[in-house]
């Protein structure tokens, strides 16, 4: 049982190598149901997981002999952290392995948005060729707002470098991290200087609902939105009432507040958003690219040995 990994998601086989090099046994089942997963997971000491539930005190109760638990991406909103805690679990994640994803994807978003990509493509490919209307904008002498300057904010802020922009950055839970690419500034500055506002937060009970109408009523400036980040974090009517007022002139959301079909097509706002022009969707893959699929393995399989070598000294 000291030895035992269940892991209920699909990760690359390079963990499972590692893991097992390190005298683990692991217990691939990526296509675990929850409940499943609830009757068995008392037999296991470790457990890998990516979204597909969420680990809450029920599970948690169950997991009596759980010692670690390595989420394979970045974000732990799908886990009771507090909870673990109390109860002795070390919680693995790795943002490391997909940051570079989410930085060229939410580059991908804004250089679409910017430039009409979406629009243009679909006009040609229907009979219609329009220049004029579909003029861009550049991205230099641009000012980029990002909030959050972790792994994804900061490489964000580094994949711009080179586009000679003036990136500024926003973290609550940070301070004096300006640097080469970044300018630490005030939320206040955020608001009153960005031409383009990035998100890169979790989802706490802080951040939940954070970008809503009365939050975008303060930007001094028409902006593009991008939100790699998690969707309950941005209110979707907000920001199409925001399209609709010009005080945001596109958005690129790679996460919604309700994802996943059928369950989108109930929501009042869906039918608003999917015709809208000025917006651009992607199904929550900012940082699931082939590459990163490895490189969350290598990520969480290094922090598993380090964990190891600590309990066994």
């Amino acid at each position: 049982m000291k030895n035992n990994i269940l892991i209920v998601d699909d990760i690359h086989p390079v963990f499972i190598e590692k893991a097992e090099d390190m005298g683990y046994h692991c217990d691939y089942q990526p296509l675990i149901k929850p409940d499943e997963a609830l009757q068995i997971i008392a037999g296991y000491t470790g457990l890998v997981m990516r979204s597909k539930f969420k680990l809450n005190r029920q599970y948690l109760d169950a997991a009596i002999n759980l010692r670690f638990v390595c989420r394979a991406g970045a974000g732990m909103d799908n886990i009771d952290e507090a909870y673990a805690a109390e109860k002795g679990i070390a919680l693995l994640n790795a943002p490391e392995g997909n940051m570079d994803a989410v930085g060229e994807h939410a580059i991908g978003l804004l250089l679409a948005l910017m430039n009409n990509f979406t629009i243009a493509d679909h006009e040609i490919r229907t009979g219609s060729w329009k220049r004029e209307a579909n003029r861009g904008y550049e991205l230099k002498g641009k000012t980029v707002g990002i909030i959050g300057y972790g792994y994804m904010g900061h490489s964000l802020a580094r994949k711009l470098s080179g586009f000679e922009v003036n990136v500024i950055a926003y973290d609550k839970y940070k301070t004096g991290f300006s640097d080469q690419y970044a300018r630490e500034v005030s939320m206040e500055e955020i608001v009153r200087h960005s031409d383009v506002l990035s998100l890169h937060i979790p989802l706490t009970a802080e951040t939940n609902s954070m970008v809503n109408e009365e939050y975008l009523f303060h930007f001094k400036k028409p902006i593009f939105l991008i939100n790699t980040s998690r969707g309950q974090v941005v209110q979707t009517r907000a920001v199409l009432n925001a399209i609709k007022q010009g005080k945001i002139l596109g958005a690129g959301l790679d996460v919604l507040e309700t994802e996943k079909f059928p369950a989108l097509n109930e929501q009042e706002w869906f039918d608003e958003l999917r015709q809208s022009k000025k917006v651009i969707l992607t199904p929550h893959v900012a940082g699931w690219t082939f590459d990163s699929y490895r490189k969350i393995s290598e990520v969480m399989a290094e922090k598993l040995r380090f964990l190891s070598m600590a309990d066994d000294q």
